[in-house]
């Protein structure tokens, strides 16, 4: 009598495949600022959907990866980053990296960077414009993986920015938002904007 288990193209039993297979992709990536989806995993694993989708929440649960839906019907994973969001948040600022390195002075705060910024106005319709700016990066450190349409819900309503239209606020915040300290923009016709939050920065608002 036959069985009905699922097997690769390699003759294992999906079921066998351990959830730290599904890790190696993460592992392997040139840019390790960038989140995966199932199908990533499907190619790497040689699997079904069905099976990549059961390994990554089995590390979701384990703390090994997060999650989050994009768009109406899609989804990522990647590995969490730790500490840069609190340093962020908190205003904290030091001379020296992570690592006990000591500053380069040319890498800019975020402050400062939102200060520089080339945004349009000026007088009170400037200030709510990097208001607008510091609240869309306080989000894409929040959500490592943010798109277009996350920004346009979650940031416009309660920072419109004397903007008249989600449109014209995101063609004048995105431009700037691609500048700030460890912000990963879409490549050309892509969706995903990624904070890296690597030992590369340490981005400060104070």
């Amino acid at each position: 009598m036959g069985s009905d288990r699922e097997r690769n193209d390699h003759g294992q039993y999906a079921d066998r495949i351990l959830p730290e297979a599904a890790l190696e992709p993460f592992e392997k990536r040139e840019d390790h600022g960038r989140p995966l989806t199932a199908s990533d995993v499907m190619e790497a694993l040689d699997c079904s959907r069905r099976t990549a989708h059961n390994k990554l929440n089995d590390l979701v649960e384990r703390g090994e990866l997060e999650t989050r839906k994009v768009g109406a019907r899609g989804r990522v994973w990647w590995i969490p980053i730790e500490a840069t969001p609190d340093a962020v948040r908190a205003g904290f600022e030091t001379d020296h990296e992570p690592d006990g390195t000591e500053r380069d002075e040319t890498t800019p705060s975020v402050e400062e960077a939102i200060r520089t910024a080339d945004l349009p106005g000026s007088g009170a319709t400037l200030e709510a414009r990097r208001d607008a700016l510091r609240a869309a990066y306080e989000y894409i450190v929040d959500n490592p993986s943010a798109t277009k349409s996350d920004f346009l819900e979650h940031v416009y309503p309660d920072y419109p920015a004397d903007f008249e239209t989600e449109e014209g606020w995101w063609n004048a915040i995105q431009p700037a938002l691609k500048e700030l300290p460890a912000v990963d923009p879409p490549e050309e016709r892509g969706h995903i904007w990624n904070f890296l939050g690597d030992d590369r920065f340490t981005p400060t608002l104070g």
